[in-house]
């Protein structure tokens, strides 16, 4: 990157598991981070808070194994975060992180922005690929790792659909709400989640509000991360009041979606979520199309290869 140069990079929100697609299904939303980067004599991080303005932001440090990974030497610069996406966890703002760093560390290289490969190295350094993989391409995806390389599918989700995001003003740990789901499964419950996950899958892309909210419930890991949600619940029932086809945990939480087939009812979804506590996030979401776009200061831009779909 040269010294005058400034890299902005955007990333979409986005929502993993979607209930029976544990690690697999993904979806990015309208909700956009915007990171940018410029050269600097020291590294400067601001636009977060304070207690993420250090080398172990996870911008620098995804930036830091990209370069390591790809044979380049790593540069200070000032970072400049602009997220709205909330920090309880569940709506994928550590996948912005991580993408926007390793965007930066590709644009640096002479291979450049290539998205099959920063999936691979995301994967990596996020363990799993169900919210990275929606991250870089948009849309809703389906994802596995097969001998170190990620596979990614890509769907566009019918219109009509909207999705209200809750947050709680508390995070859950993500390495404690993976402690908490079995590693075993009876067949009976594999059985269950691979024929809601194809059914799932079908009713977001066709806008099947009655087959999501018949196919929507899943017995992997919802039952056991719920309990670490105090106001889980509550907040599921007042959405199944105002008629949402299905509520899930966003990741592992603390974010919860319910998934509507109009936006009159996700309206009533999101009023209902604010009598049950009042220091709620709610935002009424769409899914977003784009996913990663890098935009060089002369105007420039890389996005996925997904786009013509």
């Amino acid at each position: 990157m040269l010294d005058n140069t400034i890299l902005t990079v955007s990333v979409p929100a986005t929502s993993a598991n979607i209930g029976v697609g544990y690690d697999t299904l993904g979806l990015a939303f309208n909700l956009r981070a915007k990171i940018t980067f410029r050269e600097s004599p020291t590294l400067i991080i601001d636009g977060c808070p304070e207690q993420f303005r250090n080398d172990d932001n996870l911008v620098w440090t995804s930036y830091v194994r990209a370069c390591e990974k790809l044979g380049e030497e790593p540069t200070p610069k000032h970072i400049t975060i602009d997220s709205p996406i909330p920090l309880s966890g569940g709506l994928g703002s550590s996948s912005t992180c991580v993408i926007a760093g390793i965007a930066a560390a590709m644009t640096e290289s002479h291979g450049g922005w290539d998205p099959e490969r920063a999936l691979d190295f995301a994967c990596h350094f996020e363990g799993h690929p169900d919210n990275v993989a929606p991250a870089i391409y948009g849309g809703l995806t389906s994802s596995f790792v097969e001998g170190g390389h990620t596979v990614c599918t890509r769907r566009l989700v019918a219109r009509g659909l909207s999705f209200v995001a809750i947050a709680p003003p508390y995070s859950i740990n993500t390495e404690e709400a993976r402690k908490v789901v079995p590693q075993k499964v009876s067949l009976e419950t594999a059985v269950y989640q691979m024929g809601r996950t194809v059914a799932v899958t079908h009713a977001l892309e066709t806008g099947n509000g009655g087959l999501l909210a018949a196919a929507c419930n899943d017995k992997l890991h919802e039952p056991y991360r719920k309990e670490l949600i105090p106001d889980y619940e509550e907040l599921k029932q007042v959405a199944k009041l105002a008629r949402a086809c299905a509520f899930v945990i966003s990741g592992s939480g603390a974010t919860m979606v319910a998934i509507c087939d109009s936006p009159v009812t996700a309206r009533a979804v999101a009023e209902n979520a604010k009598q049950v506590r009042g220091d709620l996030w709610i935002q009424i979401l769409e899914p977003a199309l784009l996913g990663t776009v890098l935009t060089l200061d002369d105007g420039q831009q890389h996005r996925n290869t997904f786009d013509e779909i």
